[in-house]
């Protein structure tokens, strides 16, 4: 005689699993790009672009200010909600250490993902 043993399976619920994510903007000088887009890295993001940029200052307010340049780079990462923060963080600090890194950064939240597919690569849960 056989005896079976019934196993309990609990069921996932579609929001255990689910992470809000957030658009982050960054915006730094255009030799920085690359550095940025590598301390951004550190955090789970896998989808960054970056699209060059034109300050709006006229060259006599850069030269009264003492910047240099006004060419930027605009840097957009999707980054998980829970992660989001401690990138700011991140950039922030370097924005204050980095010699010629400053720059701005915000975060926009995301209100929807078009396919299970997209929000898995986007929120890296595979």
């Amino acid at each position: 005689m056989e005896t079976t043993k019934k196993t309990r399976r609990t069921k996932k619920t579609p929001s255990s699993d689910f992470r809000k994510l957030k658009l982050l903007v960054t915006v730094v000088n255009r030799n920085k790009t690359e550095f940025y887009m590598d301390v951004l890295s550190g955090f789970e993001i896998n989808f960054q672009t970056a699209v060059l940029a034109q300050g709006t200052a006229n060259s006599d307010t850069l030269y009264m200010l003492g910047l240099e340049d006004s060419d930027k780079s605009v840097i957009f990462s999707v980054v998980r909600e829970d992660v989001a923060t401690e990138a700011l963080h991140a950039l922030e600090e370097k924005f204050h250490t980095v010699k010629r890194g400053k720059g701005i950064a915000f975060t926009i939240p995301m209100s929807s993902v078009i396919g299970v597919a997209i929000y898995r690569f986007l929120s890296n849960s595979r």
